[in-house]
């Protein structure tokens, strides 16, 4: 109960208690900056389930339209303290939202430049924009005729801030800003961020279109890595090919993988998933939390497949296994064959 207690002081040194029982305190909770007063009335037992929240007008006014969620959180809170923290977290939400409700509007010539800087733009390079002009989406083509999106989150003192961009890149993108700066130098920036960019996107195009792409499933254009098919029960190592690769400056990336691996990639189009997909030999699926199988016992008349979760608790669970650092020497569940794993950053 003193823990509790010294706890509540720290989260809310404002609120004090006003009788030795401590079943009345009164004071204040600060969300935002502000102190709102309120008082509450605990039963003899203590139990937040019966108590009563008595509110400031102030503090009743920003909580209209909350009183039900707050009612249910007194209802669930196991102590005051929990309580407390629970309220502080509506009453900032409840804070935001007016915020935005009663902001005051920007000025009429901030819509009247926008809408020029957009004629002036193209309003074909126009994806969407809300009633606030305040989210913006602009699109535009890289050289290869892929199309691209920059969202832009305008903050009131446009054009004398720099409005927040977000894109599907696979580096940080940064934007050259100034107070005489437009939606026009953006568009030109995100242009040229295209070009330099355009030959990674060629490369990885080229994969997902003629090799059968594991994961990701659906490759967005900030993804930077590949996990490729290469046939039934068909595996390489990621040291091995570092080691292996000597590139051909003439040739492509994936043309240059075939020459290495010696080997031509399963199509999507020619081959179904199932030919050289396997499930996981211990817990028999094939995605568990988004991973594959990508364990494979090295014994060539086994090359039975497993999740790296499964393979290690189902290898620190044999009396016989042996673990040296991040790596576990143990039998294969299928052929009782010697299995090294190598834990990843990522310990199961």
């Amino acid at each position: 109960m003193a823990g509790t207690e010294a706890c509540l002081l720290r989260q809310c040194p404002l609120l004090l208690p006003q009788n030795r029982e401590k079943t009345v305190y009164e004071g204040f909770v600060s969300a935002q900056g502000r102190d709102f007063h309120l008082r509450i009335l605990l039963p003899e037992d203590l139990q937040l389930k019966n108590a009563r929240l008595l509110c400031s007008w102030q503090l009743r006014t920003v909580l209209n339209g909350y009183h039900q969620i707050v009612q249910q959180r007194m209802q669930h809170s196991p102590d005051l303290m929990s309580f407390m923290m629970e309220l502080k977290m509506v009453l900032e939400v409840a804070l935001k939202n007016r915020q935005e409700l009663y902001a005051v509007p920007p000025p009429p010539q901030f819509y009247s430049s926008l809408i020029e800087e957009i004629e002036t733009l193209g309003w074909d390079k126009l994806v969407y924009v809300d009633t606030c002009f305040s989210t913006i989406k602009l699109k535009a083509e890289d050289a290869s005729g892929r199309e691209h999106l920059i969202t832009l989150k305008l903050k009131a003192k446009y054009p004398a801030e720099s409005p927040d961009c977000f894109v599907d890149f696979p580096i940080p993108f940064s934007v050259s800003w100034t107070p005489q700066s437009s939606l026009i130098s953006i568009h030109s920036q995100f242009l040229a961020a295209l070009e330099s960019l355009k030959a990674f996107w060629d490369v990885m195009d080229e994969i997902d279109e003629k090799t059968w792409v594991l994961e990701p499933e659906k490759p967005t254009r900030s993804a930077t890595a590949r996990r490729i098919a290469l046939g039934r029960k068909k595996r390489i190592r990621e040291p091995e090919l570092d080691h292996a690769i000597k590139e051909d400056p003439e040739n492509s990336l994936l043309q240059n993988l075939k020459d290495v691996l010696e080997i031509d990639f399963p199509a999507r189009a020619i081959l179904e998933k199932s030919a050289f997909t396997m499930d996981c030999g211990i817990c028999y699926a094939y995605q568990l939390d988004g991973a594959i199988p990508d364990q494979v016992c090295d014994n060539s008349q086994c090359g039975q497949p497993f999740h790296q979760i499964c393979l290690y608790e189902w290898l620190r669970g044999l009396l016989t296994s042996r673990q040296s650092f991040n790596i576990i020497f143990g039998e294969c569940p299928y052929c009782s064959k010697p299995i090294t794993l190598k834990m990843s950053e990522r310990k199961p």
